[in-house]
Parts: structure tokens; C-alpha cells; sequence
């Protein structure tokens, strides 16, 4: 073994009290050194190029000053100078006096000769010459030897570069996961919340490594692989970390992108490392995340070539459920794409729990707001209920974001703790864009202000719609201003009236803009799309319209996890979408016609609304309803 890796070995630095000997009772100091070659050389060959001026500047210790060689010659020939002491080029002169001055003569020339050509008599001076052949003699070996010793090791270094590449090479087939060590994890099943019922599937598999007996004894087997399928941000990779913080056994972790390579075999060879990794380390967890990235619906062989993803997961479905048993390692993968995946990834045998995460409901919202609001300072009477019903719609990682920019925004403001107002904001942002402070014109200004309140006052008076929470002509993202109107509570059915009053208040603003100003404007068409949209949806897939209960929109064929067939969807007769297109523009008609008559017939709460938003520019719940009166008919909270 290289001593220098030895030495490398030697955990303990130099730091503290040294540790006493528990046999012989000595103290004993263990010092890390970290050298290699490279550093070694670099010092030696400093030490040599820096020698001759260090051995120089001793040499000349004492010396008081450097005087020309005829002064020299004249002071001897004085006789002021007591001893002379010749170096090669260099006279050292001892003055009577004590002084010591120092001059020199030319290269090869002997002093003897020098002092004749002056017409000093040699016998009369007191000389003495210095013998340094040896040291010339070894400065002239070391300016022979220290080129070819560093181009020798330049040399040796590169081939050794070469030769660990070649052996790189091979190692491109070994797994890439890291290895979370049992009882190391910070995260458990306590910080994951909203997703009860993904919990409890997971926590039973936690139970079956935990205590496999148990279940044993009824006979049944562990099963052999848990899919995680959701949106964005529920929290598939949050739950891995918790069961990797739960679980009593190794657990690897690696992502679907990291099997793939340029070279072809690379990903099948990953696998097999990977799952003979956790074969020998049994009972164990792999975890692959973005699985869709390996795990696609293979093709139909319309395309020649050897396809390497398709190699990758071939090879996973033989380790998951092939001829060799795989009890004791569980597959646990996430993915946003479980329309993509094969189907022989997703049969039982493989993996036999597919848990889908929704989005979370009020309680998960208020518990995942509990969670991530520990370590922040937060005012004592923030209301959690209210900040959820706030956060309809909002992911596990939107909460966390909108609480994260709530600490920046009272952190910017020089405040002590963090209030509902920061909460409120950092919710519009996450969700619509930073602010943005845009040089408009006061009537562009009153433009955007109508058409928000437009917006507002509509909605106010639907029976069926949601409270206003907020109106704002302050720009976001790519708006102007807009109007927050938030779900009052989580719903899992839409009734035909409420979606019609949904379009009746996308109109508003439009309605308002006629009204008001006898004008249309450009500001209207994401309302006009949106609205479009949801009239279209009416008819063509919830059958809401005159037509009758008839899906006609395009014939897929999906499973449970969003996939679709291959085949070409059946469309719809021109007969037929002429009285689709004539369903869609009644909606449409009808809803601008009553967006109209409600703006009209509120006209003075309109302009009040406006007048109020001319001035702060940003109008709360409470205050709209201070000028537009208390919602009726509001939808009750559950």
C-alpha cells in the first residue's frame, strides 16, 4: 500500500486535549498529514530554486556595504585591509577597523593575477581562497538533474491519468445511488402531512420490513413495489425521505435520469449493480425517482436501432419480477407521468400499490402549514383555518414556498415576527408573480381599475360564487391587475348553474369596459379564452347543453393513470359541431348579457369600488364589502 495513503488514513487531527493510552496510560497525538507527490515536488523545487539566494543572503550577513574592485584594490594596496577572503568571484575584504565590505572580480581571472596588474605584491597581502568546487559542482548536477526529474514525472503522471481512464471505463457500469444509512435521516412520517392515506399505505410497508414475521405468519409476502403518482409538489419525493427516515434498513436512492448514458448497456448494467447492491445488503429500499424517464411505454418495432432506454427497462422488469425471487428488496418509485410508463412496469408482481397524491384538502393545508411554520417567527393570533381556506389549490411545496417568502417579506420590513399581511402577500405572489411598479397612464390606470371591479361587483352579486378576497391593479406577471376569488371550500363536484355564473363573472370585466367607457379592450382576452374554455367543456364533455348527455369530444381511451390508446380519436360530423359551435356562443351570449344588466343595475358600487382602487391601488375582502355591502347566499365553509 502507498505510505502517503496510510498516512492519509489517520482520522484524528491535531486539535484538543491528546488521548491517553488506556494500556499504558501515555499520551499518544495522532497528526493528519495530506500530501501527495504533486505537493512534495512543487516544495522540493521551491527549496532548490530559492537555495542559492537564501544561501546568499546568509553569506552576506554582516557585510556593511559593496564597494567597487579599484576602490578595493586601493584600500589594500593602503594597507587598510587586514584579511581577504576570495569566493570564486567574490572578494570578501576585513578592514583593520573590523568593517566588512564585499566586491568582485572577474569570472576565471586569480586574484594573485589581479593584484600584480594593480602593483600590489601578492606575498605582502594576507589572502586566503575559499575551495566551493564542490558546491559549483553540485549546483551544476542539480541544474542537469531537476529537468529531467520533473519531465520524468510529468511523464509518469500522465500515464497514470491514462491508465485510471481506461479503468474508469469500466466503472461506467456501476450504480450511481447513495446510500442512506439506517437511523441517519432527519425526516420522518411526522413532517409529512396532506397525504393521509399515501401515509398509511407507506407505513404499512415500513411495518412489513419492521416486523415481516408478523405478517408472514398469514401468510402473505411484501409487496414487491409502491408507484407514487401526483402532481408537482404533493410530496412523492418527501414521502421517500420519510420512509428512508422510518425504515430500519439500508436505503438507496438514485434518479431515473442517472441510468441512462451515451454508451449503449450502460443503464442495464446500473440496474443489475443497483438491485445486486440491495440483494446483498436484504432486506432493503431502492428508490428511483422521475421513473418515467426510464420507464415509457416501449414502441411497437416500427423503428430499427438498439434503444438504450428500452435496454434500461427491460432490465428492470427482470430484477423487480423475473425468474429469480426478489422478495426482500421493495422498488419505490415517483413520477408526474403515469400516462407514459409501460405497461409491464405496472402490473402486480411489480409494482403492486399504485398511490395516487391529490392535492390536500383544508385539514392537510392547516397541518402542512403547522409543519413548515416551526423555526419562523410568527405573531401569536395568526389564524392557521384561515390561511388554509386562503390556500385552496396550493401543493405541499407551494405552502412551503408562500411561508418562506412571508419570513423574506417581514425580514425586508425590519419586523420581529411575521404576520398575516406577509402570509397574504407571499400568497399572491406564489401563485400570480412578484409586483411590478409599471409606468401607466392615469386612463390606462382607470381602464384596469373598471375592469377588475368589474370583475368583483359581478362576482359579489352571483348567489353561487365565491367571496371576492382581494382586487388589485398592481401588475403581475404578465396582468395588469387582477381579482382573487378563491374556493370558500374544497369541492369535488361543479353543479351546470355555479359553472355558468363561473362564466357570467370571466365576463365582467368585458361588461364593465362597455358600460363604462363604450369600449372594448385588448385586457378582456384571457377572460374571453377562459370562458370560451369552460362553455366548451359544458357542452362537448359534461353534456350540460340542449344536446343532451353526449361526449363529444375526442374518443380516448384512458386508464386510471391518464394513458391513452395509440389509434387516431374519433372527431365529430360537421353537422354536429355547427351545433356544438351554435351551444357554446348561446353560454356565451347569454352570460355577457347578464354581466352587462348586473353592471348596470350596480353601477354606483362599481365606482365606488373604482374610486378606492384609484387611491390604494390593492382592496382586501373586508374592505369590499364595506362599500359593496355583505355577500348574500355565500357558500358555507366545511
Amino acid at each position: 500500500m502507498d505510505p502517503i495513503k496510510q498516512i492519509k488514513k489517520i482520522k484524528t487531527p491535531l486539535k484538543g486535549k491528546p488521548k491517553l493510552s488506556k494500556k499504558k496510560g501515555k499520551r499518544r497525538v495522532e497528526v493528519r498529514l495530506k500530501l501527495n507527490l504533486w505537493k512534495i515536488m512543487i516544495v522540493v523545487f521551491l527549496i532548490i530554486f530559492f537555495a542559492p539566494f537564501i544561501l546568499s543572503m546568509i553569506e552576506l550577513r554582516g557585510v556593511s556595504e559593496k564597494i567597487e574592485t579599484s576602490q578595493a584594490l586601493s584600500d589594500i594596496k593602503d594597507e587598510k585591509v587586514s584579511e581577504v577572503e576570495v569566493q570564486n568571484e567574490k572578494l570578501l575584504l576585513t578592514y583593520k577597523d573590523g568593517e566588512t565590505k564585499v566586491t568582485s572580480k572577474e569570472e576565471n581571472e586569480r586574484f594573485a593575477d589581479l593584484l600584480e596588474k594593480s602593483g600590489i605584491n601578492p606575498t605582502e597581502v594576507n589572502y586566503d581562497v575559499v575551495d566551493q568546487s564542490l558546491v559549483k559542482a553540485f549546483g551544476n548536477m542539480i541544474g542537469i538533474l531537476l529537468p529531467l526529474i520533473l519531465m520524468g514525472a510529468f511523464f509518469f503522471f500522465i500515464i497514470r491519468s491514462q491508465s485510471k481512464g481506461a479503468q474508469d471505463i469500466f466503472s461506467f457500469g456501476r450504480s450511481k445511488a447513495k446510500l442512506f444509512a439506517k437511523g441517519k435521516q432527519s425526516v420522518t412520517f411526522n413532517d409529512v402531512a396532506g397525504v393521509e392515506d399515501a401515509k398509511k399505505e407507506l407505513e404499512e410497508v415500513v411495518d412489513f420490513l419492521k416486523n415481516p414475521a408478523k405478517y408472514r405468519k398469514m401468510g402473505a409476502r411484501t409487496p414487491k413495489g409502491v408507484l407514487l403518482f401526483g402532481l408537482a409538489g404533493v410530496g412523492k419525493t418527501l414521502l421517500a425521505r420519510a420512509v428512508a427516515g422510518e425504515a430500519s434498513v439500508p436505503f438507496f436512492s438514485m434518479a431515473g435520469s442517472e441510468f441512462m448514458e451515451m454508451l449503449v448497456g450502460v443503464g442495464a448494467s446500473r440496474v443489475r449493480d443497483l438491485f445486486s447492491t440491495a440483494k446483498a445488503q436484504a432486506p432493503s429500499i431502492i428508490f428511483i425517482d422521475e421513473i418515467d424517464a426510464i420507464g415509457r411505454q416501449r414502441g411497437r418495432g416500427l423503428m430499427g436501432g438498439h434503444d438504450e432506454r428500452e435496454q434500461t427497462l427491460n432490465q428492470i422488469l427482470v430484477e423487480m419480477d423475473g425468474f429469480t425471487p426478489n422478495d426482500n428488496v421493495i422498488v419505490l418509485a415517483a413520477t408526474n407521468r403515469g400516462d407514459l410508463l409501460d405497461p409491464a412496469l405496472l402490473r402486480p408482481g411489480r409494482f403492486d400499490r399504485r398511490v395516487i397524491l391529490d392535492m390536500p384538502d383544508k385539514e392537510g393545508r392547516e397541518a402542512i402549514l403547522k409543519i413548515h411554520a416551526r423555526g419562523k417567527k410568527f405573531v401569536k393570533d395568526v389564524d392557521w383555518g384561515r390561511v388554509a381556506d386562503r390556500t385552496v389549490g396550493f401543493s405541499g411545496a407551494d405552502i412551503e414556498n408562500m411561508l418562506n417568502e412571508a419570513a423574506i417579506f417581514a425580514a425586508r420590513s425590519n419586523k420581529m415576527e411575521i404576520d398575516e399581511s406577509d402570509v397574504e402577500e407571499a400568497a399572491t405572489k406564489v401563485k400570480l408573480g412578484p409586483a411590478k411598479k409599471r409606468l401607466q397612464s392615469e386612463e390606462d390606470k382607470k381602464i384596469t381599475a373598471y375592469h377588475e371591479a368589474g370583475h368583483a361587483v359581478v362576482t359579489h352579486f352571483l348567489p353561487k360564487m365565491d367571496p371576492v378576497q382581494r382586487i388589485s391593479i398592481v401588475a403581475r406577471g404578465m396582468s395588469l391587475g387582477h381579482t382573487l376569488i378563491p374556493p370558500a371550500a374544497d369541492r369535488t363536484h361543479e353543479t351546470k348553474s355555479r359553472i355558468l355564473q363561473q362564466v357570467v363573472a370571466m365576463l365582467g370585466g368585458r361588461a364593465a369596459e362597455e358600460v363604462v367607457f363604450n369600449e372594448m379592450t385588448s385586457g378582456a382576452s384571457n377572460d374571453i379564452e377562459q370562458a370560451t374554455r369552460l362553455a366548451r367543456a359544458m357542452v362537448v364533455d359534461f353534456g350540460m347543453s340542449s344536446l343532451g348527455p353526449v361526449s363529444l369530444g375526442p374518443q380516448y381511451d384512458a386508464d386510471v393513470m391518464g394513458k391513452t390508446q395509440w389509434y387516431e380519436p374519433a372527431s365529430v360530423s360537421p353537422a354536429m359541431q355547427e351545433k356544438i359551435d351554435r351551444e357554446i356562443k348561446g353560454i356565451i351570449d347569454n352570460a355577457h348579457k347578464r354581466a352587462i344588466s348586473i353592471v348596470n343595475e350596480k353601477k354606483k358600487d362599481l365606482g365606488a369600488v373604482v374610486n378606492v382602487l384609484m387611491k390604494k391601488e390593492t382592496i382586501g375582502k373586508d374592505e369590499f364589502e364595506r362599500i359593496v355591502g355583505a355577500k348574500s347566499g355565500s357558500v358555507k365553509k366545511s
